[in-house]
């Protein structure tokens, strides 16, 4: 048979199926197109592990792998979710099925191709040939995104879009992609809508809610939700999205529940996974955080996207449970995770001191727990000491307040971390239930923020009485004591308001720049679980710094 193209000869394809006849078919049908080199596994787990590690130029993937939870679909989402997939790598679905639209709709949204069973050679070669056609038209787009100018890339995609060139829905979906990483979410979203009057399609629909929220029109974004999962029920990136924002405005139960629906639809998705064990954690309700967090070890804990604070949250269920094998493990899993190139051993560190000083008071070694958390705490004034180590650090010193040791300092610590970190509703409410298991410092964090609110309305009647630059002077001494990012963004949208009245503008200018790198920008919230390459909803874009991370992880 003749060559797909020119370049055939010198693609690298991995073929993962269950069959081992169905591959030894489909092995030799690759090489009667001319594919210079075919892999093959069984198992999606090998798969993985293999798409982690090299690169392919084209991969045939079977959907359903019997005995496995996973789909072929959720190898698929996972992997661009993480970035491990570059550009011109030729993803085809295999299925059996006799409707495969959900496949091929999938498909589409990828940039890839599906194929129904039983096929001919010469269907494979068409499938291959018209995935490897469609990389290649879009070339100058992707050419664009691998040197960094999003702008002209996002340019380009908006041209093929409105001369309906080969390929414009797709091209429209990465343009408005990356209008919402210009920060232009209105041009998104009118890109979005475009789409959608031209084809109604689902993803346009969700990037629809995507610009709303980045535009911060929260309410509207969720009740475009709303909409779109009682249209499509089935479709789980809508539930990352809603999930997500549900997050943001502090709806910790309803977003536990979004994300449950979530990982419910693709059972063996360790980021989904991750993040209803997440929210489960927090919301209260440990038998399913347990359930979804160990699920999560068990599918993703040699995976690169696996996320460690998963053990940290099992940890605390362990102590709970009185589980001192159990809590070992998370440990050892940590230190594990530690040794791994590419590691971010600051963050793995603190998580093993926390899980240290949980397992220092199991054993009734209070004197050590009682050091090792005052070390967190001094740790606690680092600069990336993040609401994520803050919750970690509540979380600990609720469980020590409940086994009633006496910290005098306790109160003071909690102070200190709800007057940094409490930015914003979501936050706070995250920190509080972080405090959860000892009340009364759930309540201190609240209070903690309610003092926060207090500065910034002290500091802005300095507005009121005409005097705009004391009030920037304040919410700046506020936020160098502090380190508050809200406290920080205050200041910096009243100065920008108020430039032309201040006279000294440029010096508070200088001052806010030099605080900006030490404080970080509202929303400070936590990663739920692995985030991977791509917004909630969005679609993978390696740029420049996304591959090399992903070719470091390699």
């Amino acid at each position: 048979m003749k060559g797909v193209d020119r370049d055939i000869a010198q693609a690298k394809a991995l073929l993962v199926d269950p069959n081992p006849t169905s591959r030894s078919i489909m092995a030799a049908q690759l090489r009667e197109i001319g594919v210079g080199s075919v892999t093959q596994c069984g198992r999606l787990l090998d798969a993985r592990r293999m798409l982690e590690h090299r690169t392919f130029d084209i991969v045939l993937c079977e959907s359903h792998f019997p005995g496995e939870t996973t789909t072929g679909q959720q190898l698929l989402d996972d992997l661009r979710r993480a970035q491990l997939l570059p550009f011109s790598t030729v993803f085809v679905m295999i299925t059996a099925e006799a409707t495969y639209d959900k496949v091929a709709e999938a498909a589409e949204a990828a940039l890839d191709s599906y194929l129904l069973k039983p096929h001919t050679a010469a269907a494979l070669a068409e499938r291959v040939q018209q995935a490897r056609a469609r990389k290649k038209a879009l070339h100058d787009i992707f050419g664009a995104i691998e040197a960094g100018d999003l702008e002209l890339a996002a340019q380009r995609c908006m041209t093929r879009f409105q001369e309906r060139a080969p390929y414009w829905l797709y091209a429209a979906r990465i343009g408005a992609e990356l209008l919402l990483r210009l920060s232009r979410p209105d041009a998104a979203q009118k890109l979005y809508e475009a789409v959608i009057a031209a084809k109604t399609l689902p993803w346009a629909r969700l990037g629809v809610a995507r610009a709303l929220a980045d535009g911060g029109a929260a309410g509207s974004a969720l009740r475009t939700l709303e909409a779109l999962v009682a249209d499509e029920p089935a479709y789980a990136d809508a539930y990352d999205v809603m999930g997500r924002l549900q997050f943001e405005q502090g709806q910790v139960d309803a977003a536990m529940a979004t994300f449950r629906q979530a990982a419910e639809l693709t059972p063996s998705s360790v980021g989904r996974l991750q993040k209803h064990g997440v929210l489960a954690f927090y919301a209260g309700e440990p038998a399913d955080a347990a359930r979804a967090l160990e699920r999560a070890v068990a599918l993703g804990i040699g995976s690169r996207q696996f996320d460690a604070q998963t053990l940290v949250l099992l940890g605390f269920l362990r102590l709970a449970e009185r589980d001192g094998k159990g809590l070992q493990r998370c440990l050892e899993h940590v230190e594990h995770l530690t040794t791994r190139d590419g590691a971010d051993t600051v963050r793995l560190a603190r998580f093993t001191q926390v899980l240290l000083v949980l397992q220092a008071l199991l054993r009734k070694q209070l004197a050590d727990a009682i050091a090792r958390i005052k070390r967190i705490v001094d740790d606690s004034a680092s600069d990336d000491f993040d609401v994520e180590a803050a919750c970690n650090l509540l979380t600990t010193l609720a469980h020590l307040g409940t086994a009633e040791i006496e910290l005098p300092d306790v109160d003071a610590w909690v102070d200190a971390v709800a007057l940094r970190h409490c930015a914003s509703k979501g936050v706070t409410e995250l920190l509080a239930r972080a405090a959860a298991h000892h009340p009364p410092l759930a309540e201190r964090v609240r209070a903690g923020h309610a003092r926060v609110l207090a500065l910034a309305e002290a500091a802005m009647a300095h507005k009121v009485a005409g005097d705009v630059g004391a009030t920037v002077r304040e919410l700046l001494a506020h936020t160098e004591r502090t380190r508050n990012p809200k406290l920080l963004e205050t200041a910096a949208m009243t100065l920008k308001r108020y430039r032309d009245d201040i006279t000294e503008a440029d010096a508070l200018q200088r001052r806010l720049d030099a605080l900006r790198p030490r404080v970080g920008r509202v929303p400070a919230l936590p990663r739920l679980g692995t985030e991977g390459g791509r917004q909630a909803g969005g679609i993978a874009l390696r740029t420049p710094v996304a591959a090399a991370a992903a070719t470091a992880l390699a």
